[in-house]
């Protein structure tokens, strides 16, 4: 499909194929197996709502060993997740809309209506995507496509709603426990309790531990990477204060504590082709080193999953808890009044060798502040909303206001050495390294305020004919107070210095005393503002009550961010998209064969796109001894301190593509799953050279960044999902068992675009930028009821050939000329137990 046309032609033959009366009985009625989704704010089943979404039941879940958010990308069309620096600080991408470093997420994750508490530090914060979450769910839902109007944070991309199970007046519960290899050990337990006719309380826990895939062959820091090790609690309170008033609250907390992950060597620049990327500026400093140990690594027989760790500390520690109060008051039978309200704090600490290099001279470690970690926020929400229909439900509608407050708990600091040789974190904030490299001390406080006020109404024009309209407006606002330190050596007396980074000489001698109080203190300030409509015009057809077919042009947008390392590119604008959409829905029911198959076309245009840009800092022509520094020009007159991986608003974009979602049951015995989705996403309108670049402080003829033509980040052309499920004819009191076998092939995708011109050069074997096309198999094995009882078995397998890919790169050829891999999970399996209790 190799154009706008194409997709339009094929959408409208899907479409006269679903209206045929073979697939939608114009008599059936809707049967109580629907899928009931929370879409539009209120409950609705799936087939009625117009728009795409992907559901997923906890049979789903568990049957692919789903047990983080990041883990639905593997299995959902259009949802993609950027794991550049593993799966803790994971983010995710819908039909191309991708995070990139701290902008605000492109696809924003709700518990219950209440929007992830915010994560602001230097490297993308998943913001939702973590771990904790994904236990005694009722189901999760991925919204493709903006949804501005109705939810609280503007995104571009979509929303994924993690829906918990509610309270009920059962006195029932659950234990399950899973073993599986690297060393895996999960226990979870739920337990509900009617306290009485109006009060139902419940509460769940998840505690889950597995070493690391990647091993660790340096003997340094720890043995494995990629592991997991979190604990996590929920607790829900219903009280039904009337019979039109309920209140509902939900605690969740969760800990993650793991060693972070780590790079795979894939190559480096040989220095072969003079100027090529990954030999020139900065990266001169590293590259032949990287060389030697890609070659020692080489020689030593290092598998696909070993690695050569130097940072003694590595690890990721993240923290998470909320509160959520939802108050929902019946005023009529036309009239509900609901308001929620959710308070949460989240916080990290990290520290990893950014890339995966081994050398004396390391290119980035990262390491949080001996006072604190990186990120540490609270976030604040309110929303009050009124759902009203008509007594002949013609008109229903919807109103509502919005409001978010996040601030920083702390002082927010990380420590960063760059090609130096600390990689101890004690040796970081004791400035015992030797006179090579420099230590950067970067302090952040991010501020944020959004407002927004809503309506939305959907009419019917007819029985069969209806129109929806939404209007939004949104009033953002960022500030951050940061500062960036530097400590480096005095090449002239010796002893360590410091100076405020954005300062021209240094001052003082270096103590954490004067570092954390002294003279550079929080010196600089930045505020970004922003306030947009966002808008929805959706026409419905409902040929029968089993078929739908609309067509939906929606505004998404989502508001400019800050980053003060990122000299003079501290700040970037909002960026906008128009989504133009037809879709389809049917259901049809036979004597032995039903089903759903739901199809969606779209078309974004998308406009000031938040897209990272590489800029190395250009080389003086002498170094401060007087000697000529290699890669040296004379334009180079203020280099910059570092180089910037920074964020800017480059170009217009177009992404287009087809969704099919679809369910065939056959007999009693047989179902089959499917998802596809046709991707084609690239750049539209993007100049040669940067917008904005500084000559004199950076070499702004080698920054990397989106151009005219070039394929946006984390959107494979095709992904499909098969899934096939057998239930055997066993009697009905030996249990239910079923065999499935889930089938996921994504096409290549890249990950980022820091390579492409040094493999156009000739100067790399490959280009680790483009993660190669997958073929992932899962098989499942499910007992449930085993000989009548209230026992349920599983044995389960997750990448059953054993394939081995990577899911991203780290970036680092310009910088130090070499690349890493971010490798994916090889094969894991395991088994399942459960036992429920109670009535």
């Amino acid at each position: 499909m190799k154009n706008w046309k194409d997709v339009s032609l094929t959408m409208t033959a899907i479409v006269m194929v679903m209206t045929t009366p073979a697939l939608a009985q114009e008599a059936a009625e809707a049967s109580t197996g629907d899928i009931i989704v929370t879409a539009r704010r209120m409950d609705e089943r799936l087939q009625d709502v117009p728009i795409s979404i992907t559901v997923y039941n906890p049979e789903q879940l568990a049957a692919r060993n789903i047990v983080n958010s990041t883990d639905l990308a593997a299995y959902t069309p259009s949802l993609t997740v950027n794991g550049r620096y593993g799966p803790d600080k994971s983010s995710f991408a819908i039909r191309g809309f991708s995070q990139d470093l701290n902008t605000a997420p492109s696809v924003a994750v709700y518990f219950a209506e209440a929007v992830a508490p915010r994560l602001s530090s230097n490297i993308t914060s998943g913001n939702g995507a973590g771990v904790g979450q994904m236990m005694d769910l009722q189901n999760v839902q991925v919204l493709k496509g903006p949804q501005g109007t109705l939810f609280g944070r503007n995104t571009t991309g979509g929303a994924i709603l993690l829906v918990p199970n509610k309270p009920t007046d059962r006195l029932e519960g659950s234990v399950e426990g899973t073993v599986g290899n690297y060393d895996q050990w999960r226990l979870q337990g739920v337990v509900n309790v009617p306290l009485n006719d109006s009060i139902r309380f419940r509460v769940a826990a998840d505690r889950n531990t597995r070493n690391g895939y990647i091993k660790n062959r340096s003997g340094i820091g720890p043995e494995g990477f990629n592991d997991v090790n979190y604990w996590a609690v929920r607790a829900s309170l219903v009280i039904d204060v009337t019979p039109d008033l309920e209140n509902y609250t939900i605690f969740t907390y969760a800990r993650s504590n793991t060693n972070g992950y780590m790079g795979k060597y894939a190559y480096c620049n040989r220095g072969t082709i003079a100027g090529s990327d990954g030999n020139t500026g900065t990266a001169l400093a590293s590259r032949a080193a990287n060389c030697t140990e890609l070659d020692r690594q080489t020689a030593a027989g290092y598998g696909f999953y070993d690695v050569a760790n130097n940072n003694r500390n590595s690890f990721v520690d993240s923290e998470t808890w909320q509160v959520i109060n939802t108050t929902t008051w019946k005023a009529t039978d036309t009239l509900t009044v609901k308001n929620i309200f959710s308070y949460g704090k989240a916080k990290e600490a990290y520290s990893f060798n950014l890339s995966g290099d081994n050398i004396p001279r390391t290119f980035v470690i990262v390491n949080p502040g001996p006072d604190g970690g990186q990120g540490d926020q609270w976030t604040l929400t309110e929303e009050l909303q009124l759902q009203g229909r008509t007594a002949d439900d013609r008109l229903v509608w919807q109103v509502g206001g919005y409001l978010e407050h996040s601030e920083p708990n702390k002082l927010q600091t990380q420590y960063t050495a760059i090609l130096s040789d600390c990689v101890n974190q004690a040796d970081v904030w004791a400035f015992t390294c030797n006179a090579s490299g420099n230590i950067s001390i970067a302090h952040n406080m991010y501020y944020y305020k959004n407002y927004g006020l809503y309506a939305q109404a959907t009419f019917k024009l007819t029985d069969q004919f209806a129109i929806t309209g939404g209007i939004r407006n949104t009033w953002d606002r960022q500030h951050e107070d940061a500062d960036n330190i530097a400590v480096v050596a005095n090449p002239v007396t010796g002893p360590v210095s410091y100076r405020c980074a954005r300062a021209a000489q240094p001052a003082g001698g270096a103590t954490a005393d004067v570092l954390t109080n002294g003279a550079c203190g929080i010196g600089r300030s930045f505020t970004t503002s922003s306030s947009k409509p966002t808008w929805l015009i959706n026409l419905d057809f409902k040929p029968n009550p089993d078929t739908l077919i609309y067509a939906k042009y929606a505004r998404g947008y989502r508001g400019g961010s800050i980053n003060e390392a990122n000299l003079q590119f501290e700040t970037w604008q909002p960026e906008y998209v128009d989504n133009f959409e037809l879709g389809a829905k049917a259901s049809f029911r036979g004597a032995s064969v039903r089903g759903n198959l739901n199809v969606a076309a779209f078309l974004n245009k998308f406009k000031d796109q938040q897209v990272s840009v590489f800029i190395p800092q250009c080389l003086a022509p002498t170094n401060a001894q007087g000697q000529p520094n290699a890669g040296g020009r004379d334009t180079c007159t203020a280099p910059a301190p570092t180089g910037i991986n920074g964020i800017q608003n480059v170009g217009r974009s177009e992404i287009k593509g087809i969704e099919v979602d679809g369910s065939l049951m056959v007999g009693d015995n047989w179902r089959f799953d499917l998802g596809y989705a046709y991707l084609d996403a690239r750049v539209t309108n993007g100049g040669s050279t940067l917008p904005n670049c500084n000559n004199a402080a950076f070499n702004c003829g080698q920054a990397v960044f989106l151009t005219k033509g070039t394929i946006l980040p984390f959107a494979p052309k095709n992904r499909v999902t098969l899934t096939a499920t057998y239930t055997l004819p066993v009697p009905e009191e030996a249990g239910k068992v079923s065999l499935s076998a889930i089938f996921t092939h994504t096409d290549r995708q890249f990950s980022n675009h820091g390579n492409d011109r040094a493999y156009a050069q000739g100067a790399i074997p490959f280009n680790a930028s483009i993660a190669p096309a997958t073929n992932l198999l899962n098989l499942n094995l499910n007992w449930n009821g085993v000989a009548g009882s209230p026992f349920d078995l599983a044995l389960f397998m997750s990448n059953v050939t054993g394939e081995k890919y990577w899911v991203a790169s780290s970036n680092g050829l310009s910088s130090s000329g070499a690349e890493w891999l971010i490798l994916g999970a090889p094969r894991m399996y395991g088994l399942r137990a459960k036992v429920r209790f109670g009535s």
